[in-house]
């Protein structure tokens, strides 16, 4: 029973050029890669990933060659509006906001017209948002959740860090992305989903606990322990009754599956943050989403140790 679906065809390709990385700034697909594994192991963002590779959907294939850093200038791409098309149906085509294309095309209104060429990203040295000092200038088309996924944390911990009391921000207004000052408790979920993240691609094995191998509860015993929280090894059903229901859970925090390969509780996980989380699946540690059409049935619940 295989858990996660990975979308991927096998490129006509001998095996023996399946190498790890082609150049300091590309990857070279393997059997078993998402996006969000990849952007996980390159330290970016998915969206990043698409736009540098000018994907329109998250469907990567086996020796496909991605570029996995900004070039050193970015021209800004463009799109020719076609019959039927309107400014939200093209950011969304491009993973863009409409004040941003407004922005780069100088729009003063959402009209458009066909034949009409539009920039559908900004001309800049990078892509990665600018920040400095541990803060960030909010720009024109910015919301929290834009900002959460571009830094991987939760819109909860940017208003927690900023003591913002709502999701309303505006233009040049500098937020703080990261506590100053983490508490024992962050310092310690931070410090499991680090470890965790180095074990993406070690694959699945029935009662695993090394590196070697792991399974799904065998892989929370290990990254707990060598976080140093010190649990003792049991399944998932045991990790389950020995930790608390929380309803507003938080990186680090375990979430739990039901109904997978056998009836009730029955896989587990840890929320990394951006509705995502990072598991011993049966194609190895990878990251999943949490609404995907598999896991959003079978969800379980939030619980902390």
């Amino acid at each position: 029973m295989k858990k996660t679906i990975i979308a991927a065809t096998t490129a006509a390709l001998v095996s023996s050029l399946a190498a790890t990385s082609v150049g300091a700034a590309t990857y070279r697909v393997q059997s078993g890669d998402s996006l969000s594994v990849i952007a996980y192991k390159y330290d970016t963002t998915v969206s990043n990933i698409k736009n540098w590779n000018d994907l329109t959907s998250d469907t990567i294939y086996v020796n496909q060659v991605l570029e996995v850093s900004a070039p050193s200038t970015t021209k800004a791409k463009t799109y020719t509006v076609q019959s039927g098309d309107y400014l939200s149906k093209i950011g969304q085509q491009f993973d863009v906001y409409v004040a941003e294309l407004r922005e780069w095309n100088n729009l003063t209104s959402d009209v458009i017209y066909p034949g009409q060429v539009l920039k559908v990203s900004a001309s800049s040295t990078t892509s990665e948002p600018a920040s400095t000092g541990g803060t960030y200038t909010v720009q024109s088309g910015d919301t929290l959740s834009h900002i959460a996924v571009r830094f991987d944390v939760m819109v909860s911990q940017i208003k927690s860090w900023n003591g913002l009391t709502s999701d309303t921000i505006f233009v040049g207004q500098k937020l703080s992305i990261g506590s100053t000052k983490q508490t024992g408790e962050s310092s310690q979920s931070t410090n499991v989903i680090d470890i965790a993240k180095k074990y993406i691609g070690t694959p699945y094995k029935w009662g695993g606990t090394t590196p070697s191998g792991f399974d799904c509860s065998g892989f929370i015993y290990y990254v707990f322990n060598q976080a140093g929280v010190n649990i003792s090894r049991t399944n998932t059903e045991g990790y389950y009754s020995k930790s608390t229901s929380i309803s507003n859970p938080k990186p680090g925090d375990l979430v739990f599956f039901k109904n997978t390969y056998k009836a009730g509780i029955s896989h587990m996980g840890i929320l990394i943050g951006n509705g995502e989380f990072i598991h011993a699946s049966d194609n190895g540690v990878t990251v999943s989403k949490l609404n995907n059409t598999y896991w959003s049935p079978r969800f379980a619940g939030y619980r902390k140790f």
